[in-house]
Order: structure tokens, then C-alpha cells, then sequence
């Protein structure tokens, strides 16, 4: 029983113990010029770049470039986020992808003169939603959960006060890649900036639920 109950008290804690060091993630579609720099990313983001799968234009791409960490199980990621937007679709945020046909990415896009907090997921085909910000933030920070089959999504304008955006399916008991992503699907590119990125691991759902019914 004291070891149960030990068990249980190291699983609750272990997402103060885990931190993500931003210079060991990997790249997928690596830009030709980027820097990390006192723990933040810096890159000029590929011109003509974008994550979309079928719906309503009919075409695939798969060439963004994404900076991530590979997690299994469940975690809650966020970053801050500020970007020199020019062209229309340039976007930056957060990517969680278990593979080219199961992924979501969000974040903030510059749509026709609007900045939006924009949410693409994707299973096989794209879903795409937004929520219009009344005006460019300077800075966004975005955090994402994963719980069981499902990613809560959030944004602030703070990095205190979060609003919920999105609950989203996402397959779970898989390894997902979570990281840093950005694209400039119409434009020649621009400049993206990411700080605070952090992950932390937290206790399985369904580990905590049997621990309690197991104490004795």
C-alpha cells in the first residue's frame, strides 16, 4: 500500500520535474536560416510553405517547417509567439503530429487584413476553424493538452488568462512529435520568433484511475 500510494505521488509531481531543452529537437522541413538563442527560436519561415490535406481545395502539402520533440503519452505544451506577418495564410504556433495524415496545427493566421487564432486539424482530410482577434497582438501564447484521444487547445494575450478554443481528436496511446511550426502558404516568407516553449509530462488518465482503485 505505501508503495502504491508513493507511486502515485511521483506520477503527480513528475510534470514539475521535466523540462524540453530547445537545442536536441529535430527538424522536419528545416529552413534555410534559423537560430536558438538563450532557449528561443528564431527562423525565416520557407516561402510558399503550408501543412493541408484535401478539403475544399483539393490539393496536399506537407513542407512547413516544424521544430519538434517526439512525447508519448499525455503532456501539455505552450509557447509564445511573435511574428512579422506580410502575405495572406502566414501563420506560426504549435504542431502535435503523429504522422503526414494525423497532425493539427494552431495557432495565429493573417487572413485579408485579420489576424485570427486559427486551428487546422486533420484526420486524413482538414479541418480548419478560427476565432478573429480584434486586432494584432504583439505576442500570443498557445497551450495545448493531450488527454486520452483528445488535445484541448488555448490561446492568451497574457500568458496568464487562457480562453479554450478547441477540443480536438487526436489517437492516443501513439507517440506524437510536438513542437514549433510555421508556413507562408502565398507569401516569400517572414520572420517568426518562439519563447517559453516548454512541455511538461503529465500522469496517465487511466494509470490514476487504477491507482485509486488499487490502494490496498
Amino acid at each position: 500500500m505505501k508503495f502504491k500510494a508513493l507511486l502515485l505521488v511521483c506520477l503527480c509531481v513528475s510534470n514539475f520535474v521535466f523540462g524540453q531543452k530547445i537545442d536536441k529537437m529535430q527538424w522536419f522541413n528545416e529552413p534555410s536560416s534559423w537560430e536558438v538563442k538563450n532557449d528561443n527560436l528564431t527562423m525565416q519561415v520557407t516561402p510558399q510553405s503550408d501543412y493541408w490535406r484535401v478539403t475544399h481545395y483539393g490539393f496536399t502539402v506537407d513542407d512547413g517547417p516544424f521544430y519538434y520533440t517526439t512525447r508519448g503519452g499525455e503532456f501539455e505544451v505552450t509557447v509564445k509567439i511573435t511574428g512579422k506577418y506580410q502575405t495572406r495564410f502566414d501563420q506560426m504556433g504549435l504542431m502535435l503530429r503523429i504522422d503526414e495524415q494525423h497532425w493539427i496545427k494552431t495557432g495565429i493566421e493573417y487572413v485579408d487584413g485579420v489576424y485570427n487564432f486559427s486551428t487546422v486539424t486533420t484526420d486524413v482530410h482538414s479541418s480548419w476553424s478560427v476565432v478573429e482577434l480584434d486586432k494584432k497582438p504583439e505576442s500570443l501564447w498557445i497551450k495545448a493538452i493531450r488527454r486520452k484521444d483528445a488535445v484541448e487547445i488555448f490561446y492568451s494575450f497574457d500568458g496568464k488568462k487562457y480562453k479554450m478554443s478547441n477540443l480536438a481528436y487526436l489517437a492516443d496511446k501513439k507517440p506524437v512529435m510536438v513542437g514549433m511550426m510555421a508556413a507562408s502558404p502565398d507569401g516569400d516568407g517572414f520572420e517568426a520568433l518562439f519563447e517559453e516553449f516548454s512541455v511538461k509530462h503529465l500522469p496517465d488518465v487511466r494509470r490514476l484511475e487504477w491507482l485509486k482503485e488499487n490502494q490496498d
